[in-house]
């Protein structure tokens, strides 16, 4: 599996293939778990047994949360279904699964218990971690996960005796580890295991309130070999997981104190919150801000449009600078009125001046003044200014030089006869 890389196109496979692939690993995991190799044996159960579907990933079930099927996919699925003297029991798989999370989890807990970005190494260990401490009253354990969860707390404070109490019994040896071959020979290897794991989150728990502890103690404290804990003590050290130093001579672990006590790495886990809330804070102001001037550019830019497109004749004082009444304004229209156009053929004299007696009404000169535009019609020449030009062509209609060069000939005739 290695070689093949398998486990990477395993979901892409037919349904039957992938069935063969889950037993196969649920086995190797258990044979990892009967060597010793609990990392192994998590990482092989872990991908059956954290979606909580092993009876369907196994064969052994039908799901029966989606009821939603045909006929037809039910009786596939039936087909499908592994008989019964080959199923693989769900209680010792989950037991195995949750007691390898426990001898991973517990010493990471406790050695980053005041880490606020440590990662979850088993989900459904945390889950039953969690529904124990909502428990208001807890009474003996009786089924199987409350044995583990028991046994997990009474390794957080390095007690291995009350560890071992909890997981090897009667009841869990009728349970679970009658179950496996060579059960013995399992339940020696998991009390080793769970010695070594507890020396481990002894030294991570308490480390702080020793100047330095002897190895001999140690080893009496845990029912371990001296050289067994010189062995875990050196690698907790070179793995920079405890800060001391081994001293020979006396066969004592020195502690350097370099790792902040509990008030202090709350005080530092309460500030890496607060720096959090800031940063958080910050971004959402400044996405406020830059909303806000964006809103109000937006809005600008539209009453800038609006003034400039659809009522830009009224916002630039088109009507207000008076080019509508320019000619009210300016007297274009009063403007015949006020220099007395209409009045200026009657000022001027022509009628005093002797046109009706030098024979001009006679010839036709009287209706010439009103043709010309001089008198009345002239004032009108004023009005009609005020509108632009509209009225133009009229005045020159009226002031047609046609009518000014035939009345200039029939003048000179009349005065040369």
């Amino acid at each position: 599996m290695l070689m093949s890389h398998m486990q990477d196109t395993i979901q892409h496979a037919d349904i039957p293939l992938q069935i063969l692939y889950n037993r196969t690993m649920v086995q190797l995991g258990f044979c990892a778990f009967r060597n010793g190799y609990i990392k192994d044996a998590h990482q092989a159960l872990n991908d059956v047994q954290s979606a909580n579907k092993s009876k369907e990933l196994l064969a052994q079930g039908m799901q029966m949360r989606n009821m939603e099927k045909t006929a037809e996919q039910e009786k596939t699925e039936k087909q499908r279904l592994m008989p019964y003297h080959m199923h693989i029991n769900l209680e010792l798989l989950e037991c195995i699964y949750l007691v390898s999370a426990m001898l991973i989890e517990i010493p990471y807990l406790v050695s980053h218990e005041f880490d606020t970005r440590r990662r979850m190494i088993s989900k459904q260990f945390h889950y039953q971690m969690k529904m124990s401490d909502r428990q208001a009253l807890l009474g003996p354990p009786e089924n199987m996960r409350e044995h583990v969860v028991a046994a997990s707390k009474a390794m957080k404070t390095g007690d291995w005796k009350a560890c071992v109490k909890f997981l090897i019994n009667e009841k869990m040896n009728q349970k679970v580890w009658h179950l496996l071959p060579q059960a013995d020979r399992v339940r020696e290897m998991l009390i080793s295991k769970i010695k070594e794991e507890s020396l481990r989150t002894y030294m991570f728990a308490f480390s702080p309130v020793y100047d330095s502890v002897s190895l001999p103690t140690l080893a009496e404290m845990f029912a371990l070999d001296e050289t067994c804990v010189h062995s875990i003590i050196s690698k907790m050290i070179l793995n920079e997981e405890l800060m001391a130093s081994l001293d020979e001579p006396s066969s004592c672990v020195v502690m350097h104190r370099t790792e902040p006590s509990k008030l202090q790495s709350l005080a530092l886990q309460l500030s890496e919150k607060i720096i959090n809330i800031t940063e958080l804070n910050e971004k959402i102001a400044e996405f406020k801000t830059n909303r806000g001037s964006q809103n109000t550019y937006q809005r600008q830019q539209g009453q800038g449009y609006q003034s400039w497109g659809g009522g830009g004749g009224h916002d630039r004082g088109y009507q207000d600078r008076g080019y509508q009444d320019r000619g009210h304004d300016r007297g274009y229209q009063d403007r015949g009125h006020d220099r007395g156009y209409q009045d200026r053929g009657q000022d001027r004299g022509y009628q005093d001046r002797g046109y009706q007696d030098r024979g001009y009404q006679d010839r036709g000169y009287q209706d010439r003044g009103y043709d010309r535009g001089y008198g009345h019609d002239r004032g009108g020449r004023g009005h009609d200014r005020g509108g632009r030009g509209y009225d133009r062509g009229g005045r020159g209609h009226e002031r047609g030089g046609h009518d000014r060069r035939a009345a200039s000939r029939r003048m000179a005739q009349l005065m040369s006869n």
